[in-house]
């Protein structure tokens, strides 16, 4: 009897840890969006697309983008928080896009460029002294041209995309983010990074059933 019943009881234990593997995966992943979300809560993303992959779109890219961020970190230097940073950002959208159109023409180029703030799906992406986990971030948004080159990211508030890696917690905590937070973002070891990638695995699952559920 006690033969027959030794398969029996390690299926049992098997399924026992594969449920506590799950239960631990859905509370880890449940953990970490709730971090993303928080974050995105207080940030407003740069995303800045070239019109193509050449050398000279890609030089083009990068000039807009240092026109661009000149002006914005002008007009937020007082902001207080993402949604006083935002409603600045919407109402300046005009004279940002006429920076960027008039940094084209100055380079030689005819390419028509859109600016608009809107919601963007970032990946996971680190930058010199702080990493965002994947998901949806307020974004400005710099479309050149085709938009279908390389394009280049980072954080306009708070103005951490100017920021040396030392300067990066104090302008994060005077934009709002929670000692926690900073801690989280700028903390160089296998725990945060693990914990960002958990988010950008289940931000695709979500993506993934998003997709399921319009094709139905």
């Amino acid at each position: 009897m006690k033969t027959q019943n030794k398969p029996s009881q390690r299926w049992k234990t098997l399924e026992v840890a594969l449920l506590v593997g799950i239960a631990v995966f859905l509370l880890s992943g449940a953990l970490s969006l709730r971090t993303q979300d928080a974050l995105a809560e207080k940030v407003v993303r740069l995303h800045v697309l070239a019109n193509s992959d050449s050398q000279e779109d890609q030089a083009l890219k990068l000039q807009v983008r240092d026109r661009i961020l000149k002006r914005a970190e002008e007009l937020l230097a007082s902001s207080a928080d993402r949604a006083e940073a935002a409603a600045l950002l919407e109402n300046d959208l005009p004279e940002l896009e006429r920076l960027a159109a008039e940094e084209i023409a100055a380079a030689g180029y005819d390419y028509p460029v859109a600016v608009r703030l809107e919601e963007t799906s970032f990946p996971t992406k680190e930058y010199d002294g702080f990493m965002l986990p994947a998901g949806r971030y307020l974004a400005l948004r710099v479309l050149i041209g085709e938009a279908g080159g390389q394009n280049w990211w980072c954080v306009v508030f708070p103005p951490l995309c100017a920021a040396a890696s030392a300067d990066v917690p104090a302008s994060a905590l005077a934009a709002g983010l929670t000692e926690e937070q900073v801690g989280l973002i700028t903390e160089e070891n296998e725990g945060y990074v693990l914990k960002f990638k958990s988010v950008e695995l289940w931000e695709n699952l979500k993506e993934r059933w998003n997709g399921w559920g319009s094709a139905s």
